[in-house]
């Protein structure tokens, strides 16, 4: 077998397309916000559960009226809202990335991200609602 004979082993370079680029933009934006929105979720969380289960009698005092008092506030209601979008959007992201790392073929990726997409709107959509319509008055 002479080296003319061998195959060759090495693809011919691709050049980056503007598809190509704009994707990978998008990816760093995504890494970029999975550490940042981790890191505010971590003081966002761990300052709902200090508020919520240690201070003031704990869990014992959370109740309708507590929720009432509590979102009567615009900084609750702004500290909720953050907590609950972040939280959406983090584990979409999260959940996007698996989806493209573990699914073989391109219409299961699809079907997949479109019923995540669905899911994290819904659910933040509704929850968002929800803090905005929030009648303390019911009764």
């Amino acid at each position: 077998m002479t080296v003319t004979d061998a195959p060759l082993a090495v693809e011919k370079p691709r050049t980056r397309s503007r598809q190509s680029a704009r994707r990978n933009n998008f990816e760093l934006y995504a890494w970029l916000f999975m550490r940042l929105s981790g890191v505010v979720l971590l003081f966002l969380v761990l300052g709902h559960l200090l508020i919520m289960l240690f201070l003031d009698g704990g869990v014992h005092r959370i109740n309708f009226a507590f929720v009432a008092g509590r979102w009567a506030s615009p900084f609750w209601q702004f500290w909720d809202l953050t907590m609950l979008w972040l939280a959406g959007l983090h584990g979409g992201n999260g959940l996007r990335t698996v989806i493209n790392d573990y699914s073989r073929k391109d219409g299961t990726r699809f079907w997949l991200k479109m019923l995540l997409y669905v899911s994290v709107l819904l659910t933040v959509g509704l929850g968002s609602f929800v803090i905005f319509t929030f009648d303390p008055n019911i009764g």
